[in-house]
């Protein structure tokens, strides 16, 4: 017996055929809805793990910089104690000076030479008197630029010729009156010579023990 199909069978082909098509799309289109939640997960922890990084970075940032500040302050408040001491080493040294000075002057002072006045304006001496000779003043201005520890810098202001009476008579005497300025030097602070001494002890050389020989 011979069996006809009378259905149409093509257009079963075709609708199996374009069944077929849209699952293969649909297939498709969930493997690229796959592929790209998985890429915008990734993308998104990535993003997140950034930013926890970024906020790390941005807290430590402010932890150094309060770090810094404090720094800062504390250098600033050394530098303050710093110069209050140096203040009071200075206060403490000036105190002296007009001791020094004095005794530097007596020192100093050749056989004759008279001084007349002596004016101190901070480090400043202006020192003035008369000589017998311009030779004693000449010595004077050396033995304060040389052999005086306190004293350096001697400025020679002013000299001029005039005449003297000398005391306990009426004579007159050719005298030579001058001005000079000298500077008067600071005394090291007493922490700073310690170190200085303690310095060049240390920087001493130890002599070589003797050894006795028979």
């Amino acid at each position: 017996m011979i069996l006809i199909n009378l259905l149409p069978h093509r257009e079963a082909r075709r609708q199996q055929r374009k069944n077929a098509f849209f699952a293969g799309i649909g297939m498709a289109v969930l493997f690229g809805a796959a592929v790209v939640g998985g890429w915008w997960t990734l993308v998104n922890a990535q993003i997140n793990t950034q930013e926890e990084h970024n906020q790390f970075l941005s807290n430590e940032i402010k932890r150094l910089d309060a770090q810094i500040a404090d720094v800062a302050t504390l250098k600033a408040e050394i530098a303050a104690l710093k110069a209050r001491q140096k203040a009071v080493e200075d206060l403490q040294a000036d105190r002296n000076m007009p001791v020094y000075l004095l005794n530097e002057l007596v020192k100093q002072t050749p056989e004759g030479v008279y001084l007349t006045s002596v004016k101190q304006a901070g480090q400043q001496v202006a020192i003035a008197g008369v000589a017998q000779t311009n030779e004693r003043i000449s010595e004077f201005l050396r033995n304060t630029a040389y052999s005086s520890p306190w004293l350096e810098r001697p400025v020679l202001v002013e000299i001029k010729a005039q005449s003297v009476i000398i005391a306990g008579s009426k004579d007159q005497r050719r005298m030579f009156a001058f001005v000079m300025n000298v500077t008067l030097k600071r005394p090291p602070a007493p922490g700073s010579a310690a170190s200085a001494a303690s310095g060049a002890a240390a920087a001493a050389p130890v002599p070589a023990a003797s050894t006795a020989t028979r």
